[in-house]
């Protein structure tokens, strides 16, 4: 698209590709070099990072929502052109939603260095790398239109997350937190919303790439597969007699993908204690 041309990293595809190899290495390389070490404790630089990301993610909600009522924006279906000057705004937002991807890692850096190598799970790592990349392609042929509606929600759900997470940090505040289970479902209700408003625009087309559509529904329809795979273990499946008696009851609060999103958190602690 003529109208992205210029903007930092659209240009070329490397930059993103070495940025998403650098990615996969450091979980690699980390997870080797944090084995004989110590864990760190982040508490800080974790308050920091969920705010900023929290921040981040408000302003892309409130900026699409005005950009997309600005342009008169169809909800069940929008061109790429139609909107005009609205069209910039709503790409421009899209643009800080892709890098937005690319801050993420640091979910996943942060598992490393407090080694917590047992939630940097295959959803955890598919969804951070996949999003990065797809959000690439999405900026340089569809930055706006349709494109709009999944980084809204996304953004929505991203300011509940990391702003739990971040109160999650500070051990006062843990006991307050209770609706972990319904961001949870929050999220897969996001990722079932999406998927209808991408196919509603294969019903009734408005010129948006029907290829686009079809892609973007079975990408979401593979983290709404996963996703379901990690609600049912963690909220459905109960645990035996024996390993009740076996283990002790531990509280588990995790961040991530957005991560097996939840079974994955960059914010709290394990509260297991060592036998």
């Amino acid at each position: 698209d003529a109208r992205v041309r210029g903007w930092f990293l659209l240009d070329s595809y490397l930059p993103t590709f070495f940025l998403t190899g650098a990615y996969l290495l450091c979980i690699w390389l980390g997870n080797k070099l944090m084995k004989n070490r110590p864990p760190f404790s982040l508490r800080p630089h974790l308050i920091v990072y969920n705010l900023g990301i929290t921040l981040l993610s408000f302003y892309m909600l409130i900026e699409l929502i005005l950009a997309t009522w600005e342009g008169g924006y169809n909800l069940q279906c929008q061109n790429l052109h139609s909107a005009g000057e609205a069209d910039i705004r709503v790409a421009k937002v899209l643009w800080w939603y892709y890098f937005s991807k690319v801050i993420e890692f640091m979910d996943t850096i942060f598992f490393v260095l407090r080694k917590k190598s047992n939630q940097i799970t295959f959803l955890h790592v598919y969804h951070h790398a996949t999003m990065f990349n797809i959000w690439w392609c999405v900026l340089n042929w569809i930055p706006c239109g349709q494109s709009f509606f999944g980084p809204t929600l996304n953004s929505f759900i991203h300011v509940l997350m990391y702003s739990y997470y971040g109160l999650s940090v500070i051990p006062s505040m843990r006991k307050y937190l209770w609706w972990k289970k319904y961001l949870t479902q929050a999220q897969l209700i996001q990722f079932l919303l999406t998927i209808v408003h991408t196919l509603s625009a294969a019903v009734k087309p408005c010129g948006f790439p029907f290829g686009c559509l079809m892609f973007q529904s079975s990408y979401m329809a593979t983290l709404v597969i996963l996703f379901i795979n990690f609600y049912i273990k963690t909220y459905r499946k109960a645990p035996s007699r024996t390993a009740v008696k076996e283990t002790p009851v531990t509280t588990e609060i995790k961040n991530g993908f957005h991560k097996d999103y939840f079974a994955a958190a960059n914010g709290l602690q394990n509260n297991k204690k060592a036998q």
